[in-house]
């Protein structure tokens, strides 16, 4: 009668623990199962926007981005028909890869760098570009028929400023025929 008794005493020990500690179990099994469901059909997880990982290909146009900013800067109420123009201090650079060697000869210290490059099997050969910089401006007009209302001369520099990351003294707005 001893074991029966113990057993008992254990099984009554295990509710009183399980009882306790019902919410942790729970969610463990619930992590538990969630680990267990396949993600995708191969077993893999799947990456919802896969292409967002390769590198994008961006060509910078001013007279594209002018006419972008004519087509959005009309739409202003009292500006009517613009005509913009903008002037850039630099075009888009690319920051290259590069590889930096320091020696120390004798107290004389020099550094060579080498640009990284990658050879496609075609025997072609490509630096390594790490980041892409975009154009910096350095002016910009704008011609419209409502460029004398100092209202819409407001909306226009400030849009022009938001767009371009121009100071207000960079932009200038004339009246139009």
């Amino acid at each position: 009668m001893m074991g029966a008794e113990r057993a008992a005493e254990t099984v009554k020990k295990l509710a009183k623990s399980l009882e306790k500690y019902k919410f942790i179990l729970l969610v463990l099994l619930a992590g538990l199962l969630l680990l267990l469901l396949p993600t995708s059909a191969d077993g893999g997880v799947e990456r919802a926007g896969e292409e967002s990982w390769e590198a994008v290909e961006y060509t910078f146009s001013l007279s594209e981005l002018e006419e972008k900013l004519e087509k959005t800067l009309s739409k202003i109420e009292g500006a009517g028909e613009v005509t913009v123009a903008l002037t850039l201090r630099s075009g888009t650079r690319q920051v290259l890869a590069q590889d930096m060697t320091v020696s120390d000869r004798n107290g004389d210290s020099s550094e060579e760098r080498t640009t990284v490059v990658i050879s496609s099997g075609s025997g072609r050969e490509e630096a390594v570009s790490l980041q892409e910089l975009a154009p910096q401006f350095q002016g910009a007009v704008v011609v419209c028929p409502g460029g004398d209302d100092p209202a819409v001369q407001l909306r226009l520099a400030e849009a022009v400023s938001d767009l371009t990351g121009l100071g207000a003294d960079k932009i200038s707005i004339c009246k139009g025929k």
